[in-house]
């Protein structure tokens, strides 16, 4: 497993599109500085509002590009026969890969994170506005929530790859998996709430949205952004809850891709 997590440490930052997602959340963080100079006195949390969106989008992108560049690529090109000639298992290998992409995203992570921390602080100069955003322990717990939000989504585009043999189905799975995973949540709440009187609407997706949360995880509910930004802590309950059934989720999606993966014939 070791030789494949090397692999694809090295492979990932030879990637230009994984390069390119990453510059362009460096953009996205010295935007979110500037973005500050929008609001008349809270300019730190628009900065971490703005940035906190950035990152995540560029995570997910990150994630979904090196499963697909490392996983996807090699099963349509065929050079996966070459890496499964090695004397190690299959599992090994798709484990391998998918370790590599964890620790890459969680580089990117860091970096794009602390220069958002950076910005936040500096943001505003020395104007201290009414409600002090919270820097410390809130603001990398929110971090490691979108961090764990694009380990769940690669973990399904890891799936997805295993079963496909069109390279880009991966990847256009794993946007429509990560748009679905973050706006069921809401959509949830919105018509649970009547849908604005709109009893007739609410009854006809009710019960197609109930059945939709046991599929799709709730993504949203590892965005814990209001904590750094307004110091509304969640409930540690509902923190824990949402890790475990990510962890959960992600790690049912890697047992079955690697089952699936061990199956699959490469002519």
């Amino acid at each position: 497993m070791l030789q494949f997590f090397l692999s694809s440490w090295r492979a990932g930052f030879r990637s230009r599109a994984v390069l390119g997602y990453f510059l362009l959340g460096l953009a996205l963080v010295v935007f979110a500085y500037f973005a500050a100079s929008f609001s008349l006195r809270q300019l730190k949390t628009v900065t971490l509002d703005v940035g906190f969106s950035g990152l995540r989008f560029c995570l997910v992108f990150i994630s979904i590009t090196l499963v697909q560049d490392l996983v996807g690529r090699e099963i349509e090109r065929r050079s996966v026969v070459f890496s499964l000639s090695y004397p190690a298992s299959r599992a090994s290998y798709l484990l391998g890969r998918f370790f590599g992409v964890l620790a890459l995203s969680a580089s990117a992570a860091l970096i794009l994170g602390l220069l958002l921390w950076l910005a936040a602080l500096a943001a505003g100069g020395g104007y201290e506005q009414e409600h002090r955003v919270a820097l410390g322990f809130p603001y990398w717990l929110a971090l490691f929530g979108f961090w764990l939000d694009a380990s769940v989504v690669a973990a399904f585009v890891l799936l997805v790859s295993s079963v496909a043999t069109v390279s880009l189905l991966p990847l256009a799975a794993g946007v429509a998996f990560a748009i679905i995973g973050k706006a069921i949540g809401p959509v949830l709440a919105y018509v649970a709430s009547g849908a604005d009187q709109g009893e007739a609407l609410a009854h006809v997706y009710q019960p197609v949205l109930a059945i939709a949360k046991w599929v799709v995880p709730d993504l949203s509910s590892l965005d814990w952004r209001p904590w750094p930004m307004y110091g509304i802590a969640p409930d540690t309950g509902f923190v824990q809850a949402s890790v475990l059934v990510a962890l959960l989720y992600a790690g049912g999606l890697i047992g079955i891709s690697v089952w699936v993966f061990g199956r699959r014939e490469f002519a």
